[in-house]
């Protein structure tokens, strides 16, 4: 049988100001998220002939991690600075854009994606040292066909998307579809998509061990006719299993650390980047993929109910659309005329409130952290005010 290709991905996100205040009020889960955060290179060095993990590092988690004072603040615990170093080795790692604030992307206004994805750029090759970033993960992976061109537009030559979402426009077959990478269009813009197992997933975010897992890929694939690439996507620093500081009973001991000394004597599953594969292998056939996000435990990730399903959520997402409208119609005369001062401060203030405020969790957890949500956005108009009232559209800057 040929050899079973597999991409293992894991979001890390924590949200603005989580880790600092769990450091205050719970410290051990902070130690032990970060804990997972730096086993990740640590477990790889010995294995660079054979691992290769994708990781999405969400902006905000970037400027916690590389924030001078939180250095300072945990050293001892983890050494944050060598940390972002260590995830620089391009051997063991392939970083994945994504956006700053951790967006449902589908669900915020189309003039805030853009500064998501060109926020989490700026960060990311600062601190990766590089310009070119070939995948995409949407947080959540909320996707909808309508991202393509803004995805094109930023150079992204791939992004994941979940298996629960996607259908054939080619003829194909079931373990085709799931297991090759294929092209999906949108006015006139394509994109490659890589098509996350969500079964599988379920499996790697809960726990599994290695006979099991090679078992269930060789039965999943034991139609194909092509070397299959499997692709399993989960957090990678949320529940015990992962967590876990005891080797021998976490994900990478218990688990990944048997699949590499398999792979490195020519077993069925090889780890591969997902870049990698498509140089070797290319794509098969054209797919569509329905508007939705991944499952969240209790939610299938259709129609985002679990971001909009209180009428708290709901007001919440309306109420960023008219301040978006607000910001973005303030800021377009401000770019043309090249303000400068506190009219523009005001003005870049507003707009980072703006994105803020569309950080996932502020809608994910029902209507406990809505009100992070209206926080920023009461931020966002009082900044805008304050541009009113400064700005040259008031009579006392002369335009009476």
């Amino acid at each position: 049988m040929s050899a079973i290709h597999h991409a293992l991905v894991l979001n890390l996100h924590q949200p603005p100001g989580n880790l600092e205040h769990l450091f205050s009020e719970q410290p051990w889960e902070a130690h032990e998220i970060l804990f997972a955060y730096d086993r990740i290179p640590r477990f790889l060095w010995d294995y660079e002939d054979i691992a290769r993990v994708h990781l999405s590092l969400s902006g905000t988690l970037l400027e916690t991690l590389s924030n001078p004072e939180f250095q300072s603040r945990v050293y001892g615990i983890v050494d944050c600075g060598s940390l972002i170093w260590h995830l620089q080795n391009e051997k063991i790692i392939d970083i994945l854009g994504t956006g700053y604030y951790h967006p449902v992307l589908p669900l915020i206004p189309a003039a805030d994606r853009d500064e998501h994805l060109a926020r989490w750029r700026s960060i990311a090759g600062h601190l990766f040292w590089r310009d070119t970033f070939q995948g995409f993960w949407p947080p959540e992976m909320g996707f909808s066909m309508e991202l393509i061109p803004l995805l094109k537009k930023f150079g992204y030559r791939f992004v994941i998307v979940d298996s629960e979402h996607v259908e054939p426009v080619t003829p194909m077959q079931w373990h085709e579809l799931r297991y090759r990478p294929h092209v999906a269009r949108y006015n006139g813009e394509e994109i490659i998509v890589i098509v996350r197992d969500r079964e599988l997933s379920d499996a790697q975010e809960s726990g599994m061990d290695y006979v099991w897992f090679v078992k269930e890929l060789a039965q999943r694939t034991q139609w194909c006719d092509f070397e299959p690439l499997i692709t399993t996507c989960t957090d990678g620093e949320n529940g015990g299993w992962f967590r876990n500081t005891t080797n021998e009973v976490n994900f990478w001991g218990a688990f990944y650390r048997e699949m590499l000394e398999e792979a490195r004597r020519n077993g069925l599953i090889q780890p591969i980047f997902i870049k990698d594969y498509l140089d070797r292998f290319g794509t098969f056939g054209e797919v569509t993929v329905r508007t939705g996000a991944w499952n969240t435990g209790w939610h299938h990730g259709r129609d985002f109910l679990q971001w909009t399903g209180s009428q708290a959520q709901k007001d919440s997402l309306a109420r960023l659309k008219v301040i978006s409208k607000a910001v973005h119609e303030a800021r377009d005369p401000a770019a043309a005329n090249e303000l400068t001062g506190p009219e523009q401060g005001d003005l870049n203030e507003a707009l980072w409130r703006l994105l803020r405020a569309e950080t996932s969790c502020n809608f994910y957890w029902g209507e406990e952290w809505v009100h992070r949500c209206h926080s920023d956005l009461d931020e966002a108009e009082a900044c805008l005010q304050r541009y009113n009232a400064g700005s040259s559209r008031s009579p006392s800057a002369g335009n009476g």
